[in-house]
């Protein structure tokens, strides 16, 4: 898959996938989707093996619930499990499988659906859909359970539940629909965009060959996008396309996920764990994994951390004490809660300093959680940058600024 630049020359999808592989500065790096962050003790084991016998020994957890393994030793290994435990159903669609959802799937206080089955719905439906193997890696779908903890993630298709509404990067497409319509809706949508998408890059190539004098870096803005945000109009188009009409929505806030106990409407209790700086150990995830057996599900979120479902209350102060014990954060008013980082050295060449490390040592000093998030970034591109407010640390030649500016540059 490509895109054309604005000189015209080809630039490729470079989202990594668990076939495609990005060469890091530390070696190859290979991305799992895990639509709706689902995944099981069975998979997070062969995951923490794969981290050890071909990896650097970490997993990292991306702003999108999936994971990625990096500095492999083989690539084609390394995907051959991936299939073996049903984490590669598509080699065609495995890097379109983007599907955030809400982790506590309806079961918390606000929550007024369980989007568990329109996930896995929405990831049949998608990867029965050839066509859609062309979607860019970035193409974001998403399922709020109408609490609004996703919402605010910007996803290009978002159904949010209890009010039925589908909205289109932000926008509100003025379609309200029932949960069992949302999954061919937000396809038809993903399709629409394509289409879009592939108009504009006809209509860019026009205008290309006939302002062929306009020197190169002049020449008019590449229309073909990665996004439906970055369509003009787009998402106007589109909802016409689905029978609505496309209407401002009102700003949502994105959310900020912590640690600790929620009580499920049922009576069990979901637990939180902060990993700091999104990065697993294979003993962690060995951790997880032990405590999700006997019907307790774990959902990895867009917030780096790990949740665990159907706790019994009388189970959970246990866990929590194991998970702990591991190295996770289950204490609402750790340090940890909030603080992220990009890759740093020597991960990444880019990068200016090892972020992680400072990270660490900034953590160490403090008693709580600061009042607003902190994102350490290596270089002006700060790379993983939550959404909304945030205190950006951002590395230079000359060591750390500090910034709040909200400026977004890559979402996984």
């Amino acid at each position: 898959m490509s895109i054309a630049d604005f000189s015209g020359r080809v630039r490729p999808d470079a989202c990594p996938g668990a076939l495609q592989v990005h060469e890091a500065a530390d070696g190859p790096l290979a991305r799992v989707r895990l639509p709706g962050g689902a995944v099981s003790a069975a998979q997070l084991r062969e995951l923490a093996a794969c981290a050890t016998d071909l990896g650097s020994g970490v997993i990292e957890l991306t702003s999108r619930a999936n994971v990625q393994v990096r500095g492999l030793r083989s690539a084609t290994a390394f995907a051959e499990r991936m299939a073996f435990v049903g984490l590669l159903p598509s080699a065609a669609h495995e890097r379109v499988r983007n599907i955030v959802a809400s982790p506590l799937s309806g079961r918390g206080p606000a929550g007024l659906l369980d989007t568990q089955p329109l996930v896995e719905a929405l990831d049949q439906a998608l990867c029965a859909c050839l066509r859609l193997a062309g979607l860019p890696g970035r193409f974001l779908l998403a399922l709020d359970d109408g609490s609004g903890d996703v919402v605010g993630l910007g996803a290009d298709v978002t159904f949010v539940g209890g009010t039925g509404r589908l909205l289109l990067a932000g926008r509100d497409s003025g379609l309200s629909l029932r949960g069992e319509a949302a999954v061919s809706y937000m396809i038809a949508a993903a399709e629409a965009f394509l289409d879009e998408r592939e108009s504009a890059s006809a209509l860019d190539t026009e205008v290309r060959q006939e302002s062929a004098s306009v020197r190169d870096g002049e020449a008019q803005r590449d229309r073909t996008a990665w996004r439906i945000g970055e369509l003009e109009d787009g998402a106007a188009r589109i909802a016409a396309r689905l029978g609505g009409v496309a209407v401002d929505s009102p700003p949502f806030a994105p959310e900020t996920r912590g640690a600790g106990l929620t009580e499920q409407r049922d009576g069990r209790v979901a637990l939180e764990a902060v990993v700091p700086l999104g990065r697993l150990t294979a003993a962690q995830a060995r951790a997880i994994a032990a405590a999700a057996e006997s019907g307790v599900a774990v959902r990895l979120t867009p917030w780096r951390t790990v949740v665990l479902l159907d706790l019994p209350p009388s189970h959970a102060d246990h866990v929590a004490r194991a998970l702990d014990a591991a190295g996770l954060v289950t204490d609402p008013a750790s340090p940890w809660v909030g603080v992220t980082a990009c890759t740093g050295r020597p991960g990444c060449a880019k990068a200016l300093a090892d972020v992680r490390e400072d990270a660490r040592r900034w953590v160490a000093d403090r008693d709580g959680p600061t009042a607003m998030p902190v994102h350490w970034a290596g270089c002006e591109r700060r790379c993983g940058l939550p959404r909304g407010p945030v205190i950006q640390m951002v590395a230079t030649a000359d060591g750390y600024v500090a910034a709040t500016d909200g400026h977004v540059t890559t979402t996984d």
